[in-house]
């Protein structure tokens, strides 16, 4: 298992943190939600307007479970946790890393979430949302890092750490 998959909600900081993270181990980088724009020549937010989000997590189900990397970092979308097949692909494949933080910090980081491509239903609150994926975050990850109040460089030296140690 010398794959690292990031988890988390939107604006935990995945992609960020794992470009640095793979440049300092010497890995490589995928972005899933990069993926899953390139393979539908749309942006997130266009997937979803034309599939439904049904549609859009079975296209992120498919995009995920098809990844087949080494030595690689991998960031998620925070939706991914819906996708069962891509997150029993991610369990025997790589250490999966939840990124966590408070839905108060979650808030404070994420401007317009419709416009970043956020899988929410009619009605569904980022609030919901969180209370949602909390839970299947931490089913599915090996690790979990609490990243609050943590800078760039301080998360990606606990990750490492961490993953190091398990």
């Amino acid at each position: 298992m010398n794959n690292i998959v990031l988890i988390g909600m939107p604006g935990a900081g995945k992609s960020t943190v794992g470009v640095i993270l793979a440049k300092v181990l010497g890995m490589n980088f995928i972005d899933s939600d990069l993926l899953i724009q390139e393979q539908e020549g749309m942006l997130l937010k266009d997937i979803i307007k034309r599939e439904g989000l049904q549609g859009y997590i079975d296209i992120e189900n498919q995009v995920n479970k098809d990844i087949s990397a080494v030595n690689t970092v991998i960031a998620t979308g925070g939706s991914v946790v819906y996708c069962k097949e891509a997150m029993e692909h991610f369990r025997d494949t790589a250490k999966v890393v939840y990124i966590k933080l408070s839905y108060d910090a979650i808030r404070k980081r994420l401007g317009n979430i419709r416009q970043r491509g956020v899988v929410l239903r009619e009605g569904q609150t980022l609030f919901d949302l969180y209370q949602e994926r909390v839970p299947l975050y931490e089913k599915y990850a090996h690790i979990t890092i609490d990243a609050e109040g943590l800078g760039v460089e301080e998360l990606m030296e606990k990750i490492c750490m961490d993953v190091n140690d398990k």
